[in-house]
């Protein structure tokens, strides 16, 4: 193969920068409009959540300056878009004078290196100090075309892969345990009207949930209770809620996934209510406050691509529920018991390719010992 290819020592040294954090440390490209010859990493599970290689050259201390102000304010629009609080951002300047001096600027969330030959990548001063493995780049001793190729092709593979995953998880599904859970509800809704024609009972005395039934140990009620509603008004507004709601969570977590957490958001939104209340108490939004938790910890993992979904629209919509919660006869404690319960039953089952098993632990210990609280208070 002719490597007649000559690529200079600032484009080569940058394409490694790249090809290490990209495919050694999971960064993913990000397009910021408005800026030239710098190229944008992101992270937001690593400590630099924000890499930022910039080849422009920097002449002067008032051009260093200006080049973190443009740091500063794009890294304002990323944390508003991601719903990110601290955003630690690795500046990385390849082309700068003998008057730029980096050891001046003191910030707390910026860190700065200047990367222009080979040797300062190497120094046991700079960057290494971060990445040791980035000595034991693959490409390190390849230049020229075949340099080229296999930066390129490693680089396409690893966006390639990353890509599938996301497609995967965003991609429209079919929808099963939602609609099942809806036509059940109806079923129930249906059922309990026939049962007070025929036998002159309200069946949410004998399936409904209250802490004096519980306590004497009719368990039963804390999912039945979620399957039975007041009225039309009450059956309609719940079945509206989990078909939104339920159909983005199947879809992003799966049919499985999706029912251990409607039925954990379940439980402890029936358990809380039980806790601070002896009123009887019937209705599937426990179990759907449990899906906005969910959607709130699955979005938490993809805010990069979720984040104005979530600031302008879930959030808001969360918000507002949980405000109408404060009405009179609306059980306020299964909201906020199925919203946590949520959070933790999602946190248990995990997130594809994305929560850590110690994770999943935690999410499972923390989610027995809420139930295991609430069981307490109920029986004291």
């Amino acid at each position: 193969m002719n490597n007649t290819l000559i690529i200079s020592e600032k484009d080569e040294l940058i394409m490694k920068l790249v090809h290490y954090f990209v495919t050694k440390e999971n960064y993913a490209p990000i397009v910021v409009n408005g800026v030239k010859n710098e190229i944008w990493l992101e992270n937001l599970d690593a400590y630099y959540k924000i890499i930022r290689i910039n080849s422009n050259y920097i002449h002067n201390k008032e051009q260093f300056d200006f080049d973190i102000f443009k740091i500063l304010n794009v890294n304002k629009q990323i944390k508003k878009k991601t719903l990110t609080r601290k955003l630690k951002t690795l500046n990385i300047l390849t082309d700068t004078s003998e008057y730029v001096n980096i050891d001046d600027f003191k910030n707390d969330y910026i860190d700065n290196f200047i990367i222009k030959t080979n040797e300062d990548l190497e120094s046991k001063d700079g960057i290494i100090s971060l990445f040791p493995q980035i000595l034991n780049e693959n490409v390190k001793n390849l230049h020229g075309l075949e340099f080229l190729l296999n930066v390129s092709n490693d680089i396409n593979k690893k966006t390639e892969k990353e890509n599938k995953i996301y497609e995967n998880v965003f991609k429209p599904k079919k929808i099963v345990a939602t609609k099942v859970l809806i036509i059940i509800n109806i079923i129930m809704f249906i059922f309990s009207l026939l049962f007070e024609m025929t036998k002159g009972y309200d069946l949410a005395i004998y399936l409904g949930v209250g802490r004096s039934f519980v306590k004497s140990g009719e368990w039963y009620r804390i999912i039945t209770c979620g399957f039975l509603h007041a009225g039309i008004i009450h059956l309609f507004t719940n079945m509206i809620s989990l078909n939104v709601l339920g159909s983005q969570v199947e879809n992003f977590i799966g049919k499985k996934k999706f029912l251990i957490v409607y039925f954990a958001s379940m439980i402890t939104g029936s358990l809380l209510s039980c806790a601070v209340s002896d009123s009887l108490s019937i209705g599937a939004s426990g179990a759907i406050f449990g899906l906005f938790g969910s959607l709130l910890y699955f979005g938490y993992f993809y805010r990069i691509y979720l984040g104005n979904v979530l600031r302008t629209q879930l959030i808001p919509l969360l918000i507002l529920n949980l405000a109408i919660g404060l009405l009179p006869g609306i059980d306020m404690a299964a909201h906020i018991g199925g919203l946590v319960g949520g959070v933790f039953a999602t946190m248990m089952v995990g997130i594809d390719k994305k929560t850590k098993k110690s994770d999943n632990i935690n999410g499972l210990i923390t989610l027995i010992i809420l139930i295991g609280f609430l069981v307490f208070l109920i029986m004291k």
